[in-house]
């Protein structure tokens, strides 16, 4: 008759720990969940969740930036984007703003269709800052082409090639033009430049062509032997540059 008490006492006490109360959590002795027990183990999953998830979050990291360094290439090439016809630009690889764009790209990972992208951004702002030709033509009327190629040749005779660099963009508005135009009649009697000028250093055949229509050329009276002698030099050095070609 104890045996069965006793049996009945454990079947109850058993019976009173809910199914979802793991055995190690239940104190037997006060019928109870051991809360400092399941306390103590759910801190300890806690922190190794938290260590797995630092982990798991620093492998991403890490795939993230070796797909990134996979796609930077070694060295970026310099792509020019489409532009205007009657626009003429290049852009030099020894340029400042190009090589910290080449470095700041490297450092973010960027790859060759994002640094294209830099280079045409960079390009279309160039584009857009410079002057309207068709509407500087019309501001200078019907002979707009003649009178800017006469202000061109007289620059490339009498400037140096770095001189003309600089003056061919101030020269590229119509107020640019008239201004090198009143310039060019102050010194319409000028002796001849001693020093090599842009047309001495790459003559074309289109300015040689109109250096022989100056009256100096070819105009009874007007006719200066050293500019002659300067022509038929550079007519030699042009013919002399295209056979070495």
């Amino acid at each position: 008759m104890e045996e069965e008490v006793v049996t009945q006492t454990e079947q109850t006490e058993e019976s009173s720990k809910p199914d979802f109360v793991q055995d190690k959590f239940w104190n037997k002795d006060t019928n109870e969940i051991n809360i400092e027990e399941l306390s103590s183990s759910y801190n300890s999953l806690e922190k190794k969740l938290g260590s797995r998830t630092e982990d798991l979050s620093k492998q991403i990291r890490e795939d993230i930036a070796n797909e990134l360094k996979a796609k930077v290439p070694e060295n970026y090439e310099i792509s020019m984007p489409e532009i205007p016809e009657n626009v003429q630009m290049d852009i030099d690889p020894e340029m400042p703003l190009l090589q910290w764009w080449q470095k700041t790209a490297k450092e973010a990972g960027l790859s060759q269709d994002q640094f294209n992208t830099g280079i045409e951004a960079f390009v279309n702002n160039e584009i857009g800052s410079l002057p309207d030709l068709e509407n500087e033509k019309q501001l200078l009327g019907e002979n707009a082409n003649a009178r800017i190629e006469a202000a061109d040749l007289w620059s490339k005779k009498n400037l140096s090639t770095d001189s003309y660099d600089a003056i061919s963009e101030f020269a590229s508005t119509a107020k640019g033009v008239k201004a090198l135009e009143e310039i060019m009649k102050l010194n319409k009697d000028a002796p001849i430049p001693q020093t090599e000028t842009a047309i001495d250093a790459a003559p074309s055949l289109d300015d040689l062509r109109s250096m022989m229509k100056d009256p100096r050329y070819w105009k009874d009276g007007d006719r200066d032997q050293a500019y002659i002698n300067k022509v038929s030099n550079l007519y030699e050095k042009y013919y002399g540059n295209q056979k070495a070609s």
